[in-house]
């Protein structure tokens, strides 16, 4: 296994970690209280926030959580603030692209702030997937294929969608997805997190 100090640093693990250590901090909120409602060490916590870290999407739901946030909220830019009257408006070029998980790139289309809803365009490169492990969190997802093919699995069962086809469940049933054809597949896809 490679050492974290004989690497590069990663942009993305860089950004990432930034942003937690914003939410954190804004929160005011330790790396052992954080670490603890996230069930990891303050170690790996800390290489996370120093982007020495590339943790799983399990890990970074984990801590969104701990953080009262959702999973997009550690994606964006860690300068990123939503205007003071609060930003009703996204133009094309306002929009942050993030690279999500294996060949799947993510794009806030919706503006940035602390919405409990929040609009993706979700981009899967061929083969591109979230990765075996099922995964969970707080709120509530749907969105449609423009493109390509989505094979969803949530809890044990695999749903093929194409072209058209639209979903919505629970993000506390066990899912994962995948590109499910030999092209870019597009997906918008909704977030949500629970009000209160």
């Amino acid at each position: 296994m490679e050492s974290s100090t004989s690497r590069a640093i990663d942009p993305i693990d860089a950004s990432v970690g930034g942003r937690v250590r914003q939410l954190r901090r804004q929160r005011d909120l330790s790396l052992q209280q954080v670490a603890e409602r996230a069930d990891l060490s303050v170690g790996f916590l800390s290489q996370i926030e120093r982007g020495l870290s590339s943790p799983s999407l399990r890990d970074l739901i984990r801590v969104a959580t701990a953080l009262e946030t959702d999973l997009g909220t550690l994606f964006e830019g860690a300068g990123t603030t939503a205007s003071a009257g609060g930003s009703i408006v996204t133009r094309p070029a306002e929009r942050q692209e993030v690279a999500f998980h294996e060949g799947i790139t993510k794009q806030l289309l919706t503006p940035h702030g602390d919405a409990s809803l929040r609009l993706y365009m979700i981009t899967l490169e061929p083969n591109g997937r979230t990765g075996e492990a099922l995964y969970s969190h707080a709120g509530e997802e749907a969105g449609v294929v423009l493109q390509g093919r989505l094979l969803l699995t949530v809890e044990t069962i695999d749903h093929l969608l194409q072209e058209g086809d639209s979903f919505r469940f629970r993000s506390d049933r066990p899912h994962r997805f995948s590109n499910a054809s030999g092209m870019v597949t597009r997906v918008l896809w909704v977030n949500t997190l629970p009000t209160g």
